[in-house]
């Protein structure tokens, strides 16, 4: 039987596919200590060395995590997403064991609002997710871009020709444009944050943020 680490930075990761356990190893190198849960023994025995916990087991069956304590964990990711049924099971099993933070993968816009329904906290479509950030950048006028929830988004990218040589309060595109600059690079340095009295120069990388919209049509002007 797994049971919880000492220390309150652990996290369950159930369902050790490519995404769950690309996150679980990730949250790993970050100092995060994880409990890693398959159904499957053969995932379990690929990955066991590398987690601080591993188990096989049924993530649908409640009893079954309860003996595991997951329930006395904080925080617990379902990465099953090809599996609607399953998917839906884990994630409900942990909402029934009052687990805080519930994370979970969707793979569609229905999995997505189903998995809402039932009371997973935080909803992620990494596909969907991806895909619209490549698109961003594949056109070209963004070096970066994170949208996040509520439509809000950061953008990564060039200066328009009007910002540059005078100081941002001068140039209004807070009410011009409705987003914020809110850090600046200089060639060579590292990005600092932007004041009313920042300077834009030629060669400077900004970052924007505002809503999604907002932030899409400023960066049109570069």
């Amino acid at each position: 039987m797994a049971r919880k680490p000492a220390t309150a930075d652990v996290v369950v990761v159930l369902g050790l596919g490519r995404f769950g356990k690309s996150l679980a190893l990730e949250l790993m190198a970050q100092g995060t200590e994880v409990l890693g849960i398959d159904s499957s023994e053969a995932v379990i025995d690929k990955v066991s060395s590398r987690l601080t916990h591993a188990a096989v087991a049924d993530t649908t069956d409640e009893e079954s995590l309860r003996q595991l304590s997951v329930h006395e964990y904080g925080r617990a990711v379902v990465g099953i997403g090809s599996d609607l049924e399953a998917s839906l099971l884990t994630a409900s099993a942990l909402i029934n064991m009052a687990v805080p933070n519930v994370w979970a993968k969707a793979i569609s816009n229905a999995h997505a609002k189903i998995l809402t329904q039932i009371g997973v906290h935080h909803v992620v479509r990494p596909e969907h997710d991806m895909g619209k950030r490549v698109a961003h950048l594949v056109r070209g006028r963004m070096m970066d871009y994170i949208e996040f929830d509520d439509g809000f988004a950061m953008v990564k990218t060039s200066p328009p020709a009007f910002m540059v040589g005078q100081p941002l309060a001068q140039t209004t595109i807070r009410s011009r444009y409705k987003v914020t600059v809110v850090a600046i690079k200089r060639p060579g340095e590292g990005f600092t944050y932007a004041t009313a009295d920042t300077i834009v120069a030629p060669g400077d990388t900004i970052i924007v943020s505002g809503q999604v919209r907002d932030t899409e049509r400023f960066a049109e002007l570069t």
